[in-house]
């Protein structure tokens, strides 16, 4: 549904998006993570067609948006991060303004607008200006006018942001039913997200792709790396220190109150670190082996793309 072919964008000098690829079936809703400034909007805006690439193509539903943008486009949702309301109209009236913009006729347009009132459960707020609505309620009246029109591709920049716990959680089941018949691709930094909504992820860095996997086999691959948990009274950053030069660790840092160790697996360190704390006069208060959770994942991957940069 949708097909990114090696994509590059340049602003001036610098170059935003290099020479990225990505495919997403019907169906997939699929997180697409990075940290600021890491491609991900100006991907999104190549993909619906609000920019045009430097270089590369994109197709959505089999069409290309370089070719044929307005074929392509009725098949696009978008939910840009900030949303473009018009305060002084009504929901009801700015909907039916947005149904009209996608070429629905009246009854058609009235029978959408009560599905998707339905949908993002906007019934009570049909007759209030949109600009005196929450920052929650705006976001809902924003992912309504994005399906309007039954898209079969839904494009959602940070979908969540700035709204209350509640509105999050009603969110996001809303983009699960949705996802149900429809192929998502969100942008989030907000990653136990990704864990509740997404099947697969794809994370961007410096405008290159760094990885994209299912969360579980992402955790896989990088769960060859161990990591210990360790409490230890002592000093912290002395402890910090003398652990670093333990050779098979491949990592050491420091998380009030604990202290995190990375290393490959095969190689148990614990001898190692009880003969350190042992000679120093340190006392383990805790040991345990845990695994990688998506923060830490997605921190590291970003943060080896960069030395490798």
């Amino acid at each position: 549904m949708i097909k990114v072919e090696s994509l590059s964008k340049t602003y001036g000098e610098r170059l935003a998006v290099d020479d990225i690829s990505f495919k997403i079936e019907h169906g997939e809703i699929v997180g697409f993570l990075g940290p600021n400034g890491a491609g991900k909007t100006t991907t999104m805006r190549a993909i619906t067609g609000y920019l045009i690439p430097t270089e590369g193509e994109v197709w959505v539903a089999d069409c290309n948006m370089r070719k044929d943008p307005l074929q392509a486009r009725q098949h696009i949702g978008y939910l840009p991060e900030t949303i473009p309301l018009y305060t002084d109209m009504t929901t009801r009236a700015y909907l039916s303004f947005a149904a009209k913009l996608r070429g629905l006729d009246s009854k058609a347009a009235q029978r959408r607008i009560d599905e998707v009132v339905d949908v993002c459960q906007l019934e009570e707020y049909l007759d209030v200006l949109t600009g005196k609505l929450s920052k929650g309620f705006r976001q809902r009246v924003g992912l309504a006018q994005a399906i309007i029109h039954d898209p079969e591709v839904l494009i959602l920049d940070e979908p969540t942001v700035g709204i209350d716990p509640l509105q999050v959680v009603q969110t996001k089941e809303m983009i699960k039913e949705l996802g149900r018949k429809r192929t998502i691709l969100l942008s989030t930094h907000i990653l136990p997200e990704v864990n509740l909504i997404c099947e697969r992820v794809i994370i961007i860095n410096h405008g290159r792709i760094v990885a994209e996997d299912s969360i579980e086999n992402l955790s896989k691959v990088l769960n060859t790396r161990k990591q210990l948990r360790l409490r230890i009274d002592g000093p912290a950053d002395k402890v910090t220190e003398h652990l670093s030069k333990i050779e098979t660790l491949l990592d050491v840092t420091y998380q009030e109150p604990h202290h995190l160790l990375e290393f490959e697996e095969g190689k148990q360190p614990q001898s190692k670190i009880n003969q350190v704390l042992s000679k120093e006069g340190w006392t383990l208060l805790s040991m345990e082996e845990v695994e990688m959770s998506l923060e830490e994942i997605f921190v590291k991957l970003t943060k080896e793309a960069e030395v490798e940069d």
